[in-house]
């Protein structure tokens, strides 16, 4: 119960922040479609954020799935390439900063609980959210920055290839999505090497906060 609100509130600042960077590079697509908001209603795909996670979990172990993409149209960019490039990056920066962001509440919230111990229980339990909320952006962020189409990574690695190398890796996008499929359900996948990172991050950001995680029957 206590991830679902953090992921949610996760997902949604990540399409939230893809449609802003792109109203800032000169397309209001996602600002005219009603999609630059942060209400989460706007961001849920029945399909990508509800039904493909649980049948992945069931099926294989792992739930995967995604929000709504927001809509954008790179012809409106005043800079194509560095606008595609800013906004796919968007996500990815913002699910970085909400990991750092909720790390450091940590600390405020466990001084406060040591203070006034009436508060300790309640806060303890959003010190566990909070911590939940850091291993799922950058869990978040690590999987987006994957060089596979559709993931916001492609957009990057697009760019970066000769032109001709750069259109045969979009064709592949269509692929894309059954590629990650068959790679998350292998045993060693290599997905589990790319997200090796976000495990040692976590662990830092644990280490770091430790001292003012407050005892309670959650963190115990």
């Amino acid at each position: 119960m206590l991830v679902a609100p953090v992921l949610l509130f996760s997902m949604v600042a990540h399409e939230y922040a893809h449609g802003y960077a792109a109203l800032r590079q000169g397309d209001n697509t996602a600002l005219m479609l009603g999609r630059l908001s942060w209400n989460p209603l706007k961001h849920i795909d029945p399909v990508m954020t509800l039904i493909m996670p649980l049948v992945t979990f069931l099926t294989m172990g792992v739930a995967f799935g995604g929000a709504k993409p927001v809509p954008v149209n790179p012809r409106n960019y005043t800079n194509y390439r560095r606008g595609d490039i800013i906004v796919s990056l968007a996500g990815i920066a913002t699910n970085l900063l909400l990991a750092v962001i909720l790390t450091i509440l940590i600390v405020p919230l466990g001084i406060i609980g040591h203070a006034a111990p009436a508060l300790s229980n309640s806060f303890a339990l959003l010190q566990l959210m909070f911590l939940y909320g850091v291993t799922i952006n950058l869990v978040l962020a690590a999987f987006n920055l994957i060089p596979i189409p559709p993931l916001d990574g492609s957009h990057v690695m697009k760019h970066l290839l000769p032109a001709r190398w750069a259109w045969n890796y979009q064709r592949f996008g269509r692929y894309g999505i059954i590629v990650l499929v068959v790679l998350l359900s292998l045993r060693n996948s290599p997905i589990t090497a790319w997200m090796r990172p976000v495990f040692f991050l976590t662990d830092q950001a644990i280490h770091l906060v430790r001292p003012f995680v407050l005892a309670s029957p959650w963190t115990t």
